[in-house]
């Protein structure tokens, strides 16, 4: 019976309730609701099944759970590997490389954006006194004789006026008293004023480059060691890190090292190639260079972001250098190319878009760049000093994003390149 408006549901002349009105139901039996119910449940009651039917239903049953327990069993091995595996990573890095290794790069990619909306990099602002005082630490802190080798000419800053020491180059590391690592600090662009970001100089003609892989990434087995390792430290000069992923297709190139190819060396993509007298080069692979008998090495990492002298017209094309849209963060970057001479330059910043990476690289005089790392996890560049045990010279980071200066004396777990004196 309907209801008046304004009349309290359940009460008055249309109120049922009671002793009375409870039999009147029971005497007709379930009501819709309860009949609604009954319905949604997907199995017949256990007092509806035969004796054969809840033998099958307790074999189901049994089965599910075995599976659920086997899948959480080996989720948690193959998380629990690598938690444990050897390195310096933190433990976020290593979750995000897992997750990235079984198809799960888009949410780790989400995570990212939505870690950077929630927390981007400050606008405007100085240099914390640490990074001041770093910028300002032209001196050199070893004996250096500049009689062939002499200190590069003040790299112009990219934002006016310039602080004290800013491009201003000095020695990072010495052979035979030369100053053939040299490094600069400057500030990325006019509006993140208040980071840094690093760049170096090895004189190719005074080194020797060795690729060495990681012990997960590229995987495999190599003779070459994923550290550097006592007994293999004499007269080295600086290290630095990778490119992006091989094995998940993220670096859309491939790795090569004694004979060994892990994933594929693709023609157009940017690569470093080392060769087996030491000399290393920058370039486009199928242009600039190929694979040869004189090849020990090969890296490859996207396309190359600098080319002919001049910042590549398609830079701010997303889709080239990372996962959507992150091209445009001011994020931590590295990055290395090669001057017309064959020096190196390699640059690691704190606040770097794609564009504003390839632009120090062009502004540091690299004629040809590629793109290497991003995020804190990964971008490094080390210097060595020898100065007071040859055999185990100490590491400095030229910017530190929170992994040790020893670094890569330990066991890496993604391929890095070591230079040595000659």
């Amino acid at each position: 019976m309907a209801h008046r408006a304004g009349r309290p549901v359940g009460g008055g002349q249309g109120d049922r309730s009671g002793p009375d009105a409870a039999a009147g139901a029971n005497a007709r039996g379930p009501g819709p609701a309860k009949a609604a119910r009954r319905r949604l449940v997907p199995w017949k009651p256990r007092s509806a099944l035969t004796p054969a039917q809840l033998g099958r239903r307790k074999l189901a049953t049994r089965g599910a759970l075995a599976v659920c327990v086997v899948c959480v069993g080996a989720l948690g091995y193959s998380v629990g590997e690598v938690l444990t595996y050897p390195g310096d990573e933190s433990t976020a890095a290593r979750l995000a490389g897992w997750a990235r290794e079984h198809k799960l790069g888009v949410v780790v990619d989400k995570l990212e954006n939505l870690q950077y909306e929630l927390d981007p990099p400050k606008v405007g602002g100085t240099l914390p006194s640490e990074a001041l005082a770093r910028m300002k630490a032209t001196a050199p802190a070893m004996p250096v004789h500049h009689q062939e080798v002499p200190l590069r000419s003040p790299m112009r800053p990219l934002v006016s006026p310039a602080l004290p020491g800013e491009g201003v180059w000095r020695v990072l590391s010495t052979a035979h008293g030369e100053p053939v690592v040299q490094g600069t600090y400057v500030r990325p662009d006019g509006a993140h004023t208040s980071y840094q970001a690093a760049v170096a100089w090895v004189s190719a003609k005074r080194a020797r480059f060795q690729l060495h892989p990681g012990l997960r990434e590229p995987g495999g087995t190599f003779s070459v060691p994923p550290a550097i390792p006592q007994g293999s430290r004499t007269g080295l000069l600086a290290t630095w890190n990778g490119g992006f992923k091989v094995t998940d297709g993220g670096s859309h190139g491939g790795f090569y090292l004694d004979g060994k190819t892990a994933g594929n060396l693709r023609d157009g993509a940017a690569a470093e190639v080392f060769y087996k007298d030491g000399s290393i080069g920058i370039g486009q692979w199928g242009r600039d260079m190929r694979m040869t008998p004189d090849v020990a090495g090969v890296r490859q990492c996207l396309e190359l972001m600098v080319d002919n002298g001049r910042v590549v017209p398609d830079i701010d094309v997303d889709s080239k250098w990372g996962a959507t849209d992150q091209s445009r963060m001011f994020v931590e970057r590295s990055g290395v190319g090669v001057t017309a001479e064959g020096d190196v330059i390699m640059v690691v910043g704190q606040a770097l878009t794609a564009r504003t990476l390839a632009e120090l690289m062009q502004q540091a005089g690299a004629v040809r760049a590629m793109p290497l790392d991003m995020n804190r996890a990964w971008p490094s560049f080390m210097s060595y000093d020898s100065a007071s045990d040859p055999a185990n010279p100490k590491p400095t980071n030229i910017l530190d994003f929170g992994n040790p200066a020893e670094r890569y004396y330990n066991q890496a777990t993604r391929d890095f390149v070591a230079v040595y004196a000659k």
